[in-house]
């Protein structure tokens, strides 16, 4: 989501609330660039901020990315075709599976308290809703441009339509579940007008009654196209949820215990008893799906997950502390849009790779062997890289996009801002108002009074200029909290 920049800490020992240890990380001395790196990230995040929804917000982009990645399948077909298909088709002993990486109520849950901290923090709602419909459509052209050149290429190259379809489509797919993301954002400022206890139960009611009348016997066959009204109820139900938990809702484990229970036991009574699919997601060739578009089955198992989510946040949160597990979380969570717009991508770039091998285990094959899976595994590792490459040339265009001449010689040139002279009247204690404008204290004083804010009051040349000895850090501190969805003073 965002290119990571740099910051030059304080001097002195990272400690007190701005960092969270005293005598250096839990897990161990900075030995190494990896350790070190995580040190300067554990120094330069503030010590309000929760890390336990950051926590779940990567562990629900991660469930959605594995769960897309083992799930996605293309199985040869008559005259060198390829046609989608799914493991779950074939082996449904892995349904389980669906059940523990299908985390997209997690993922709207989170976006709504998100969203929700944000605007308040605001004070313009136009403001707030052109900032988030630019970053949250902003990278869709450059993934419908890449997917243009792919299928026209291919087209060209002779690959008969049905193979070309069934590469692009899968890739595509995050557009549906984004689109629904952006138009939630864009319905949040009136949702925030709305008491959100409500709004969660009619939408969940809404899916009810679309359900009722999709699958009541004997019923025309058009109304199962009124299914998709549930793409935005099913959806609103955590996202709503979420907004309710950033005004103090669903602050107590009681009411978290009941979620997990109540919606955990509608789920398993709606599959045992109602004949709802036991997957959590699509399976090809099934008539029903759980998932697209959302049935009352799929919201009664969001809920179980958001009371779960509820549940864990605090022992997340304390995971957290250590600095390593934390670099890992926020560089997810600063590449979340990325990832998630680009992962199908990845892999379906892979298998338009291996075309010209054919059969290809785990890939180009039929996924009816329970070894497909094994052989998908391996292919992961290939993928990744793919999808690291996409963020690292995706963080490349954006900071040359931001760049300004001026601005990035005069960060770049450390004569420049020595030449700066600290303005007369500033103190060790903090900023001199004059006319209703902060000054800034000069590098280090306000590190000396121990700030959470030590280190956003020094900027310094970008990570890896100067000596080696000079300690730089990632500004996860300036680019975290608008890229996280959430205002500096709430995480």
């Amino acid at each position: 989501m965002a290119d990571l920049e740099a910051l030059r800490p304080a001097t002195g020992p990272a400690t007190g609330p701005a960092t969270g240890w005293a005598d250096g990380p839990p897990d161990g001395p900075a030995t190494g660039w990896a350790a070190r790196w995580a040190d300067r990230i554990e120094a330069s995040t503030p010590a309000g901020r929760d890390r336990g929804v950051d926590a779940l917000r990567a562990l629900a982009i991660c469930g959605v990315v594995l769960g897309h990645w083992l799930v996605t399948a293309w199985a040869p077909a008559p005259g060198g075709k390829l046609v989608i298909s799914s493991p779950l088709a074939h082996l449904p002993a892995f349904t389980p599976l669906s059940w523990v990486l299908q985390t997209l109520a997690v993922f709207f849950f989170v976006g709504g308290y998100a969203a929700a901290r944000s605007l308040r923090s605001t004070p313009g709602v136009r403001a707030w809703l052109r900032s988030r419909a630019a970053r949250l459509l902003r990278p869709v052209m450059p993934l419908l441009l890449v997917w243009a050149g792919i299928v026209a290429g291919l087209t060209l190259h002779g690959t008969p339509w049905t193979t070309v379809r069934a590469l692009a489509l899968p890739a595509l797919a995050p557009l549906w579940f984004l689109a629904v993301f952006a138009a939630l954002t864009a319905a949040t400022p009136l949702l925030a007008r709305l008491r959100p206890g409500v709004t969660a139960a009619s939408a969940a009611a809404v899916v009810l009654a679309v359900d009722a009348a999709r699958f009541w016997p004997g019923g025309p066959a058009w109304l199962d196209r009124l299914g998709w009204v549930n793409l935005a109820a099913g959806w609103l139900v955590p996202y709503a949820l979420g907004m309710g938990w950033a005004g103090g809702m669903l602050a107590s484990r009681r009411a978290a215990g009941a979620l997990l229970a109540g919606g955990a036991a509608g789920a398993v009574l709606l599959v045992a008893a109602a004949g709802y699919p036991a997957s959590m997601v699509g399976v090809t060739g099934a008539e029903v799906s759980n998932l697209s578009p959302p049935t009352l089955a799929a919201v009664c198992f969001g809920l179980a997950q958001v009371g779960l989510a509820l549940l864990v946040r605090g022992r997340l949160a304390r995971l957290m502390r250590r600095p390593r597990l934390w670099t890992v979380i926020a560089l997810v969570n600063l590449s979340a849009m990325t990832v998630f717009l680009w992962h199908q991508t990845a892999l379906s770039v892979t298998a338009v790779a291996a075309l010209r091998f054919g059969d290809v285990p785990g890939l180009l094959s039929s996924p009816a062997d329970p070894g497909w899976l094994a052989h998908r595994l391996g292919w992961l590792a290939v993928v990744t890289a793919l999808l690291a490459l996409a963020g690292t040339a995706g963080a490349g265009l954006r900071a040359v996009r931001r760049g300004r001449p001026g601005r990035r010689a005069a960060h770049r040139d450390p004569a420049a801002r020595r030449t700066r002279t600290p303005h007369a009247g500033r103190t060790a204690q903090g900023p001199r108002r004059t006319g209703g404008t902060a000054q800034e204290p000069p590098h280090g004083a306000e590190a000396a009074q121990g700030s959470p804010r030590a280190a956003e009051a020094a900027q310094g040349p970008p990570h890896g200029a100067g000596s080696a000895g000079d300690r730089r850090v990632p500004a996860f501190t300036t680019r975290c909290h608008h890229h996280l969805d959430v205002p500096a003073d709430s995480l």
